[in-house]
């Protein structure tokens, strides 16, 4: 299996300060949803890992936050994209919860989900606690400098070029590149 872990906000949607507290909110990244399309092309299966404290914080509920998600789905489709599944956690920053990232709870419900070692596995985010959560799997951390990309990559001046893109499209263009390259038949 080909499995790819987006964040949602900064990663696939513009991110807000004020959080995305209903459909009319969620407005996607241009050439994210294009993305999405491109890695379902490839045969990725495309699954969300998102922090959504707003249930918490009762700036909404469980059943905005899957309106919102299914015009994500929705809009995904209508380009010719699938997201296989969404996972989330609702819990504050201070709750002490094991799925709120950088924890690596997410990504262990992922693995379990699709009962599947996530070494290696490309994970995307715009913040710094979507590439520890990433590390702490050891799976393959990318960062976009979309949503807080651009802050999160001055705090980390270090992070090898190779994992850091301008957008999700230009990631998923050099990953699929990269993987038919790796899969192209020698002529030997």
């Amino acid at each position: 299996m080909k499995l790819i872990i987006l964040d949602r906000d900064g990663v696939i949607n513009y991110d807000s300060d004020a959080y995305i507290k209903a459909p009319a909110e969620w407005q996607p990244i241009p050439g994210s949803l294009e993305a999405i399309a491109k890695l379902t092309q490839a045969g990725y299966t495309v699954t969300v890992a998102t922090n959504q404290s707003g249930i918490a914080r009762g700036y909404y509920d469980r059943a905005t936050l899957e309106q919102i998600h299914q015009k994500m789905q929705t809009l995904a489709i209508a380009k010719g994209g699938r997201i296989d599944s969404i996972f989330f956690c609702p819990h504050g920053p201070d709750d002490n919860c094991a799925c709120r990232k950088p924890k690596p709870g997410l990504l262990q419900q992922i693995a379990e989900h699709y009962q599947i070692d996530l070494q290696n596995t490309p994970v995307v985010g715009d913040s710094l606690r979507d590439l520890e959560a990433a590390l702490a799997m050891q799976c393959r951390p990318y960062l976009v400098l979309t949503g807080n990309g651009q802050k999160t990559k001055s705090k980390l001046p270090n992070l090898p070029a190779s994992q850091v893109f301008i957008d999700l499209l230009t990631l998923v263009n050099a990953l699929v590149e990269e993987v038919a390259k790796n899969t192209v038949p020698s002529s030997e």
